[in-house]
């Protein structure tokens, strides 16, 4: 079930290729970015659905314009940024094909009502809400309406409003979301993570919580792997170099499956709780720790001594610990020097 993917706490994260804008408005470049993802050991990708006009108004006035100077986007107006940016209804259906035929899943982020409609109509099998959408309740009711997972990144969000997020979907579905640690700048500087964060939104909502890491690094990544995240999410470029609105802060897709093979190496390291010695390796390894040997040769009925016992590698004789032990008794036999001290061979 697609379900699991999300909530099952026993699978490694799951490893979301953010496709974005990163189609620079060509099919067969959304089509490779796919097999890219697929290819590079992504468990899912996943797009983006609207259009300008269910995001912004096409108007000139300064409120529409990108005004933080460093935003890679800067003096950008919204509508425009937004065309640009769309992924055409019409390549929908033939990106969850494909995903299909390469073994991995496709879903979307719907930015509007109208996305959800279309995106149902599609049958699409999860919704994520952007970090900019999580305040907006009636489209977060609209997604969880449909019974489907649903993911939510939090952003700029406060303690408040990824509580009225969680209580919107709660409403429809009572394992509530799945909630992402995001910082909403681009490309993200790693020390803005607060990648503790994961654990109280654990502990705050009792749902699973995960990233979705806008920096460059691994680092954010492997470490919210071993805090236990649920879900890692990263956007992909097939090369920054043919640029786009997105391109300065995506992976591309070298970069991406060296990150993968990282968490999942990370997520299996964690493991469980083990002390030494249950491993098969360790088993082998036991056999190289110190035990007692019979230091020289000795005949029946010589004390045992220091002259005669040392604790020595290899660890086929008695363990160490018995050194003081077994100091004064007598050997039952006559033994050759090397003799691995065994319990038969002490009167």
């Amino acid at each position: 079930m697609v379900a699991e993917l999300f909530y099952d706490a026993s699978r490694p994260p799951l490893v979301v290729a953010e496709l974005s804008a990163n189609h620079n408005q060509s099919l067969d470049r959304a089509l490779a970015l796919v097999d890219a993802a697929a290819d590079a050991g992504a468990d899912a990708v996943k797009l983006q659905t609207f259009r300008p006009e269910w995001i912004t108004l096409d108007a000139d006035h300064s409120e529409f314009l990108i005004q933080n100077e460093s935003s890679p986007w800067f003096g950008r107006r919204l509508f425009d940024l937004y065309a640009e940016a769309a992924l055409p209804l019409e390549w929908h259906e033939p990106l969850f094909q494909r995903a299909r035929e390469r073994g991995i899943l496709a879903f979307s982020a719907p930015f509007s009502l109208e996305a959800v409609d279309f995106l149902e109509s599609i049958d699409c099998p999860a919704y994520k809400i952007a970090s900019f959408e999580c305040v907006d309740i009636p489209l977060i009711e609209r997604a969880a309406i449909t019974g489907k997972p649903i993911v939510v990144s939090t952003g700029m969000a406060s303690a408040a409003e990824i509580d009225e997020a969680v209580c919107a979907v709660r409403r429809h579905q009572a394992r509530g979301p799945v909630l992402l640690k995001c910082t909403s700048s681009y490309p993200a500087p790693v020390e803005n993570s607060h990648l503790v964060t994961l654990e109280a939104m654990r502990r705050l909502w009792s749902v699973p919580a995960g990233l979705s890491d806008h920096s460059l690094s691994p680092a954010p990544a492997l470490v919210a792997t071993t805090m236990g995240a649920r879900m890692i999410e990263k956007h992909l470029t097939l090369d920054r170099a043919d640029g786009g609105p997105d391109a300065a802060f995506s992976l591309e897709p070298t970069e991406f499956a060296e990150l993968t093979r990282l968490v999942r190496e990370a997520h299996a390291a964690i493991g469980e709780v083990r002390f030494g010695g249950t491993t098969d390796a360790e088993s082998h390894a036991r056999k190289r720790r110190r035990s007692l040997y019979v230091s020289r040769d000795v005949r029946a009925g010589t004390p045992l001594s220091a002259d005669n016992i040392r604790s020595v590698r290899p660890g086929h004789g008695l363990a160490t610990r018995h050194y003081e032990e077994v100091l004064g008794r007598h050997f039952r036999r006559d033994l050759p020097k090397g003799t691995p001290l065994a319990w038969f061979d002490i009167e």
